[in-house]
């Protein structure tokens, strides 16, 4: 969906400046020789009311004067700069919650055409601990949003709901104080639930990164849905070069990169940076009022994103 909304957004962008364009250059000296031809043989100037009555400007002609210039500005901010996303699921609770609406910080992962995503100017790419938009490997169409574990190179481990990380640039074998060890400190119980059971919030500490994640400790390993490498065991990867490896916050609720696998470079959307709105759709079965209407305001959730 988000394909077609650029190509139309681009198309429409084309049309409506090459109109103006056509306008401005030739069109317009059209009318304005007109109406000098035709104040010469009234012998007076005309008023501005009077010169669109002689000459007016086609309603085509108008609508693009009126329309390039906001399109223009939309496609530029949209394509190269900021673009806005919605929560649309709860897969990185507690960092977002389904109904915020963010900011994606597009130039961050590198400059790509908004149509064919080439890439046309290198930036960036993610650091460990960034909150990644992304498109969806398995269905490019669908935009995805995780947190970087993994960056091309490093073997990762998910055991027992931890990770640990062997970064590409340590020596081989890879020497036990090189090796990264997420920490974990306890911070509440019972704020978050699934199906009545309280998940743990867990403040978690990855290189110089530190969020806050959620357990289900009563929620049982999935090692066996897991996707696998040939050569490593079935809860740890070696990231391939040019990929890398997503998590949900939401650790035991989340379809990540330990079920689908790796996200590759030129899948990368940008980084998100800031909520500017969130919503709350919770209400009572019986209500009236439809799902979609917010039944709240989530104002303390505006700002910078961890």
């Amino acid at each position: 969906m988000t394909v077609y909304f650029s190509l139309f957004l681009v198309i429409l962008t084309l049309v409506t400046g090459v109109v103006w364009a056509i306008d401005h250059f030739v069109w317009k000296p059209k009318r304005d020789a007109k109406v000098k031809s035709m104040e010469a043989q009234a012998g007076t100037p005309f008023t501005a009311e009077q010169r669109e009555q002689a000459a007016p400007q086609s309603s085509l002609a108008e609508f693009a004067q009126a329309a390039f210039p906001i399109l223009a500005f939309v496609l530029i901010m949209r394509s190269f700069l900021y673009e806005p996303f919605r929560i649309p699921s709860g897969s990185m609770m507690p960092t977002l919650l389904e109904g915020d609406f963010i900011l994606v910080e597009k130039f961050r992962y590198g400059l790509r055409d908004p149509v064919w995503r080439q890439e046309f100017i290198r930036t960036g790419r993610p650091e460990r601990g960034d909150i990644a938009v992304f498109k969806y490997p398995l269905e490019p169409d669908v935009d995805y949003i995780k947190r970087v574990v993994g960056l091309p190179g490093d073997r990762v481990i998910y055991r027992e709901k931890k990770i640990y990380v062997q970064p590409a640039d340590c020596a081989q074998p890879c020497a036990e104080p090189d090796i990264l060890v997420a920490e974990y400190s306890n911070v509440s119980q019972g704020e978050f639930f699934k199906d009545r059971a309280p998940l743990t919030r867990l403040r978690e500490q990855l290189d110089s990164h530190s969020y806050d994640i959620l357990i289900d400790r009563s929620s049982p390993s999935l090692t066996g849905n897991y996707a696998r490498q040939e050569g490593t065991r079935s809860d740890e990867w070696i990231v391939p070069d040019g990929h890398y490896f997503m998590l949900g916050d939401n650790r035991d609720n989340s379809i990540d990169s330990r079920y689908w696998g790796f996200v590759h470079e030129d899948l990368l959307v940008g980084r998100a940076v800031f909520i500017w709105m969130s919503f709350e759709f919770e209400r009572d079965r019986g209500s009236w009022i439809p799902r979609w209407v917010p039944s709240n305001v989530r104002f303390e959730r505006l700002g910078g994103i961890e």
